[in-house]
């Protein structure tokens, strides 16, 4: 887990969009700030893998740094290293929220979800074979306040649940971040992230300070997984975890070689993802969206191209709905120049002559 630049360049992602009209609200796994994340971290992450390929060229990189998608994409893709599994708590927080919702013990719900991190949907959710979905139905019906989100209204309208939360949600797709009125309505928090990263620092120097006087703190066990998949390797216990993985037609519908989040088997053979076979036709749809603003990131990357950088952009969902072209070019502009000697060294060039 990573953040290059730190604050200062979570500052720069969200306040020079911000300038130009565009909003976000977490901004670290598409849109603009999620592209450059990606430029950021890429070369790191791939300083990482050759290091790994001369030290331990069996060994599993487990990532948890977003965006998860192009960093896995690009590690596999740019790099003898192919044992490498992106890590999120989205599927499980989500299964655990909606058992909660149906009032149906989390040890009785069958459940299988997949698709693109932080856009993959519910596929089935179910007890003893029964279908749990009429039973959210109901809840939502109950309770209005539960309406008044972005994921609930994805799922209204797309027909499966997603698996992550509105804040993230909304900041994927072109319907919401532009509208005021929807920005209210479906009570989103735009610019979130640049508070939680604010609050994390505060969090830091309180750890710190606290073992550097020599107090300790509480260990507690969460809903992880790098942990079991370690305990799995070393000892054989078999567990199912969902893995971040190259598409080699773990989804049919979805591009060859991207990046996939499926269920995963794993025990001393490691981390083995599974079949899930075709995504409803919608679901694929948007993901296939999301899709090209990652491979246009990584090309951009790995190839040197800055072009890349402003396809990526155009071609993403809330950035389109909110910026024109020109606008778009001018914002990407004044990024590559902010983030400079932190991108890869093939877009260096582009960043210093303003292009």
């Amino acid at each position: 887990m990573v953040q290059v630049g730190g604050h200062e360049a979570t500052l720069l992602d969200f306040e020079l969009p911000l300038r130009h009209g565009l909003r976000q609200t977490i901004g670290d796994t598409l849109g603009v700030g999620g592209i450059f994340r990606a430029l950021r971290t890429i070369p790191v992450m791939l300083g990482l893998a050759r290091d790994m390929g001369e030290e331990c060229p069996d060994a599993w990189l487990l990532n948890y740094t977003n965006p998860m998608a192009m960093l896995c994409w690009a590690v596999y893709e740019g790099s003898s290293i192919d044992r490498v599994v992106g890590l999120c708590h989205s599927v499980q927080g989500t299964t655990r929220r909606l058992a909660e919702l149906v009032g149906v013990p989390f040890e009785d719900v069958t459940f299988l979800g997949a698709g693109i991190n932080h856009q993959s949907f519910i596929l089935r959710f179910e007890r003893n074979a029964e279908n749990l979905y009429p039973l959210l139905d109901e809840a939502i019906e109950r309770d209005p306040e539960l309406a008044r989100t972005a994921r609930v209204e994805l799922y209204r309208r797309l027909g499966y649940f997603p698996t992550e939360s509105s804040e993230h949600g909304a900041e994927y797709v072109p319907w919401f971040m532009r509208h005021d009125h929807l920005v209210e309505r479906f009570r989103i928090p735009v610019g979130e992230y640049v508070q939680r990263s604010e609050e994390n620092l505060r969090e830091y120097d309180r750890i710190r300070a606290a073992l550097a006087a020599g107090d300790g703190f509480e260990i507690e066990r969460t809903l992880e997984y790098a942990s079991l998949i370690i305990h799995s390797i070393e000892t054989g216990t078999e567990r199912v975890v969902y893995g971040n993985v190259r598409n080699a037609g773990l989804i049919e519908n979805l591009p060859a070689g991207c990046c996939v989040e499926v269920p995963c088997l794993v025990d001393r053979a490691g981390v083995q993802p599974t079949h899930v076979g075709a995504l409803p036709p919608q679901l694929a749809a948007l993901n296939r969206t999301f899709a090209n603003v990652c491979e246009l990131t990584v090309r951009a990357a790995l190839d040197g191209k800055p072009e890349h950088v402003y396809h990526a952009a155009m071609l993403d969902p809330n950035t389109a709905a909110s910026l024109t072209l020109d606008e778009i070019e001018t914002l990407v502009d004044e990024l590559l120049a902010a983030h400079g000697d932190t991108l890869p060294s093939g877009l260096q060039a582009a960043a210093a002559a303003g292009r």
